[in-house]
């Protein structure tokens, strides 16, 4: 098999989307005793990593665990990590974990600031709703996934399953597409097979896709279709509430005959911003280019005269609950902003102060 300039089994490295990024970040760490590989379970505090040797039980050096807990990078699934490979039957050691080509994050659930990383060094989010009615269908909560993914740095991809329960399945794409504009709309059936072939397109060798989305629209049923095998466990889905129960209880990344990975994500409950005004931008470009018609540079498009977003929903251009959406994430993402400047202070001033006391100890220890 080939390997790269470090010895490695390039072949099974690049299958897992290793690239001349990643090859160069490692190359910065100076270290022959340490291999790639990257995180494709995470249950907890456990790991489990692949590379060229295959995969085995890994867990954070303690670098990486005081790295984390002053703010540096935790391993998530999906990360590329440099690890001390393990003996006969023995756990590998992560002692750094590679810089990130994206990140699809939350806002933890409550009233703390923290981030939440889903996956790591995804290349599409596919964004799943499910067609079997209920709940599963929402616009709002679709925009909000997309506002989460354009800040992340992958690219979204709209995933309408169990197609086959749908009685009008273009009437559904269109309503979609008015709120994911160039995004592409792929209408699927786990169960039947359908659709799968255009979804495995975009999954490329190299390309990794994380599934999204809450639970009940058929996540997992769609990656072991992929798979060709049950490899992930499929809850029911409750018929009054076409809710589904939570069978994903962690992440996991599979990679797939002859094309690219995905990983497997839990169903997301309560879905919080981690994002910026530039996410927005991008998932609601048509509000943004409307923008740029009002008076004010500064409108808020609540109540500013001369206003061109208020003016195309009175004129039937733009849908008034997609407005509603935008501002509400709008405040959201400002509302973040300010915790997060916050919390910055708060973390800065803590640290001088430690730093402080350890300068008086050393003086007196001197002294």
């Amino acid at each position: 098999m080939p390997e790269d300039d470090k010895g490695h089994d390039a072949s099974v490295l690049v299958e897992l989307g290793w690239d001349s990024y990643f090859s160069a970040e490692f190359g910065k760490l100076d270290r022959p005793d340490l291999v790639p590989a990257r995180v494709v379970n995470q249950a907890r505090d456990s790991y489990r990593v692949h590379g060229a040797d295959g995969d085995v039980a890994a867990m954070s050096s303690g670098r990486i665990l005081h790295d984390s807990a002053m703010g540096g990078l935790c391993p998530a699934v999906g990360d590329w990590v440099a690890v001390r490979p393990a003996g006969a039957g023995g756990t590998a050691v992560m002692e750094a974990v590679l810089p990130r080509k994206s990140t699809f994050s939350r806002k933890v659930p409550g009233s703390r600031t923290e981030e939440q990383v889903v996956a790591a060094n995804i290349d599409l989010a596919f964004i799943v709703s499910g067609l079997d009615g209920g709940r599963n269908l929402n616009l709002r909560r679709i925009e909000r996934y997309l506002t989460l993914t354009w800040a992340s740095g992958a690219s979204p991809v709209v995933v309408l399953n169990k197609a086959d329960l749908a009685a009008d399945i273009p009437s559904h794409i269109e309503d979609i597409r008015r709120a994911a504009g160039e995004v592409p709309v792929l209408a699927t059936s786990a169960t039947e097979g359908l659709g799968l072939d255009v979804l495995k397109e975009h999954l490329v060798r190299g390309t990794t896709g994380a599934f999204l989305g809450p639970s009940g629209v058929g996540k997992s049923s769609i990656i072991n279709a992929l798979l060709g095998e049950q490899r992930l466990k499929v809850g029911e889905v409750r018929r009054r509430s076409f809710r589904g129960r939570h069978t994903t209880s962690h992440r996991e990344l599979f990679l797939l005959p002859g094309s690219g990975a995905v990983i497997d994500t839990p169903g997301i409950r309560e879905i919080q911003l981690w994002a910026d005004e530039d996410a927005l931008s991008g998932a609601f470009p048509d509000i943004e280019r409307l923008a740029d018609g009002c008076r004010f540079s500064d409108c808020t498009h609540e109540s500013e005269p001369g206003c061109a977003v208020r003016n195309a929903v009175e004129a039937g251009k733009l849908d008034a609950e997609r407005l509603g959406s935008y501002l509400k994430l709008k405040k959201e993402v400002r509302y973040l902003e300010l915790h997060q400047e916050g919390r910055a202070r708060l973390e800065h001033k803590a640290k001088w102060k430690q730093i402080s006391k350890w300068a008086k100890s050393f003086h007196r220890l001197r002294g």
